[in-house]
């Protein structure tokens, strides 16, 4: 990994915004979507940025992650509009779902199946108030979202699988 890692590294030497595109391409090349502590070693050592920046810049980020992820992500918004208009529920539905039980609770802002198949994320907000509520999987997003709308999308993506 550390030759993909300097090949990144290299493309991205001296250019505005380096170390965001370096450690968005070194989370890609993960195959779980995270950030190990050894790669961010190795980004320190060969960019000479201390540890702690990049963490703080990992943390900052919403996108980032430091925990594996699952094959698909679904990240519900929680912003105001959104809000009254049920996301809270169609959060506590895709936890019941999934038979993760404790939640998503205080600094803990994703939880992964057990398999690995699923990460469900929430977001401050998508800027997407009109639509609301509003979900994101795997990158697309979804307006007015209801749990069985929720439900369809779930069942298209194990379908895909086989």
């Amino acid at each position: 990994m550390t030759k993909e890692l300097d090949k990144i590294i290299l493309r991205y030497k001296g250019k505005p915004g380096m170390l965001l595109g370096v450690i968005e391409e070194a989370q890609k090349l993960n195959p779980h979507k995270y950030l190990t502590k050894e790669v961010l070693e190795y980004i320190a050592k060969q960019t000479k940025v201390p540890v702690s920046k990049i963490y703080n810049i990992i943390t900052f980020y919403a996108f980032f992650n430091l925990k594996p992820q699952g094959k698909h992500s679904i990240i519900v918004c929680r912003g105001t509009a959104c809000h009254t208009r049920g996301s809270k529920n169609l959060l506590d539905f895709l936890i019941r779902y999934f038979g993760l039980n404790n939640g998503i609770e205080g600094q803990q802002s994703s939880l992964t199946t057990q398999d690995k198949k699923f990460t469900i994320k929430t977001v401050a907000c998508f800027g997407q108030c009109a639509l609301a509520p509003v979900v994101e999987v795997d990158g697309n997003i979804y307006s007015r979202v209801t749990e069985e709308k929720l439900k369809k999308i779930i069942k298209e993506l194990l379908k895909k699988r086989k």
